[in-house]
């Protein structure tokens, strides 16, 4: 399994400054959470690491290599993204099969049917899901199947957008049960963005606070409770949190 270093990470879109100077690190094997409100540059962060943004400037790390110095099939090899919304991320004229199987053609990969089979299982889904198409599939259902995708190549790295919010409430829980699960069994090392601190709390080692662009104070996921955090903003970003909670 690999690390993730992020070194003075800034981008701009225009005259509008997203992320400024951002700095962080992810051991092996750590579940790292990124949170704050919508605009923060929570979901960008993990965009410049995938490059699917790549005028960023600073510098990002797997391990010890640079992710503009990797090969595609290195990147896709040491790194993999679920994104929010599976319904999205998924194309509705392919077949589960089609979206676990072209992967493993782009790299050369060999036993291809039973890899997506164990890619299935791995994720709670039958084999016999392979010839089913997006809008025959409940949205944990398609969840697990971009979660399936994702694990096809092996990873080291798992990046996750949000991968529950865009899902019932009932759902949720499976799907971070899941997560969970994986890393345990396989070691990932995910970096995962949530709006959601009790998933935070439920899933991730430690976590920083994001506002307008910057990290303002990397916390335990311990410090939770009992809001423990010294920046005003974490402190008031906690103590809402915990409010809501308390009121449900």
């Amino acid at each position: 399994m690999k690390s993730v270093s992020v070194e003075k990470l800034s981008i701009s879109f225009g005259a509008i400054k997203v992320l400024n100077d951002v700095d962080f690190s992810v051991e092996k094997g750590e579940c790292f959470g990124l949170v704050g409100e919508s605009g923060s540059g929570k979901s960008t962060v993990l965009r410049c690491a995938s490059l699917l943004f790549d005028n960023w400037k600073g510098e990002i790390k797997f391990g010890d290599r640079s992710v503009n110095e990797m090969t595609l099939e290195e990147r896709c090899r040491t790194m993999q993204m679920v994104f929010q919304d599976p319904y999205g991320s998924l194309h509705p004229r392919h077949s589960i099969r089609t979206v676990l199987s072209e992967p493993l053609k782009i790299h050369g990969i060999a036993d291809r049917e039973e890899r997506m089979e164990r890619a299935l299982v791995e994720v709670g889904l039958p084999a016999g899901f392979l010839d089913r198409y997006p809008h025959q599939l409940s949205g944990g259902q398609r969840q697990r199947v971009a979660i399936a995708r994702a694990l096809i190549l092996e990873p080291d790295v798992l990046l996750l957008d949000e991968p529950t919010s865009a899902l019932d409430v009932s759902v949720q829980a499976e799907i971070i049960n899941l997560l969970v699960r994986l890393r345990e069994e396989k070691g990932f090392t995910y970096l995962m963005v949530s709006h959601d601190l009790a998933v935070i709390d439920h899933m991730c080692d430690r976590f920083a606070v994001m506002q307008a662009g910057r990290i303002t104070e990397v916390l335990p996921r311990e410090a939770i409770l009992g809001n423990q955090a010294t920046d005003p903003y974490a402190r008031e970003l906690i103590g809402a949190s915990l409010a809501y909670e308390h009121a449900m």
